[in-house]
């Protein structure tokens, strides 16, 4: 923490193992009023913690329902461990900050939710050049509808052109009208084309049933949100059966083809531990944005990992050394 520059935005979430407490007397610059129970030794070590790093526990500033500041239920204890950490001078971006029944993240754990309001400049989205579909040449009745209509575009000129650069605009104006171009849009290559509404339903069912179980734990409920789980499983395993059929007998086109290189390219994609590193920071925890400055340090530090000589190499080399003295 004491390495990242001030004026950097920080938020911590975490399971901090402590009770922070109801209340906040004489840690009014770090916590609000509305914990949970009393405060225990690790929850006042998240408080000297948000204090020396001036940090302030999110969690407690909002009045809530007991109910949506309990983060962890087990048996019969009802507890707020998991916390998040903002810095003091970004409270005024929070607008809210609760826990949503119903949704577990971990086991036993509930999932806590802050509402950040920031300012961040609009994104450029990069601009695709729309292009002439030439590949469509292939075809023999494209490639002779394209002939025709480049010949009839030529002689109907009053002058030929008597130089290439006429004579290529003539030929790139006849494929765009003939062969078409492309839309310009980028295509999203999604690997769940076999979903269907069906599913979407059994599984808002499902969380619908999940959050009713998880307010009133009663038999009947606890078999509706089982009977659900096992409803959603067979639907899901339903609908890909049916769409992995309905591949398969489209292999033999060209759309069958298609689809089967783009799974293909999704599951490439997700089996890549890292797809796109945009932004690193150096060893000082300065962000470098640049592609010049972010390939410079994954040099700087996989030379220093792959040259650094290691701890058992060092001891063995000890060893060694009192041996020969000896």
């Amino acid at each position: 923490m004491e390495s990242i520059p001030t004026g950097e935005r920080v938020v911590i979430g975490a399971d901090f193992n402590g009770l922070v407490g109801e209340g906040n007397t004489g840690d009014e610059e770090v916590m609000g009023k509305f914990g949970v129970k009393e405060r225990n030794l690790e929850g006042q070590m998240v408080v000297d913690f948000a204090k020396r790093m001036d940090m302030a526990v999110v969690n407690t500033y909002f009045q809530k329902r007991e109910e949506h500041r309990v983060t962890y239920k087990s048996g019969g204890r009802r507890t707020q461990a998991d916390y998040i950490l903002c810095r003091r001078g970004n409270l005024k971006e929070i607008s809210d900050c609760k826990v949503v029944v119903g949704e577990s993240v971990a086991r036993e754990h509930r999932m806590v939710v802050c509402t950040m309001t920031l300012m961040v400049c609009k994104k450029k989205r990069s601009k695709i050049e729309k292009k002439t579909k030439w590949w469509k040449l292939k075809k023999e009745e494209c490639c002779e509808e394209f002939r025709q209509k480049l010949r009839q575009a030529l002689c109907g000129q009053v002058v030929l052109p008597d130089d290439w650069e006429s004579t290529a605009e003539v030929i790139r104006e006849t494929g765009r009208k003939v062969l078409g171009v492309s839309s310009g849009r980028r295509k999203e290559d999604k690997e769940t084309w076999w979903w269907n509404e069906e599913v979407q339903d059994s599984i808002q069912r499902k969380r619908l049933a999940k959050k009713k179980w998880d307010m009133d734990r009663t038999e009947e409920n606890s078999q509706e949100y089982k009977e659900l789980q096992r409803r959603v499983k067979r639907e899901v395993s339903k609908a890909k059966q049916k769409a992995y059929d309905e591949l398969y007998t489209r292999l033999d086109t060209r759309e069958g083809e298609k689809d089967l290189y783009r799974l293909a390219r999704q599951r490439d994609r997700d089996g890549k531990d890292v797809q796109q590193v945009r932004v690193i920071k150096d060893r000082d925890g300065r962000v470098l944005t640049s592609e010049e400055s972010v390939q410079r340090r994954w040099k700087e530090y996989f030379e220093e990992l792959m040259n650094e000589e290691s701890e058992r190499e060092k001891r063995v080399e000890g060893v060694n050394s009192v041996e020969q003295g000896e």
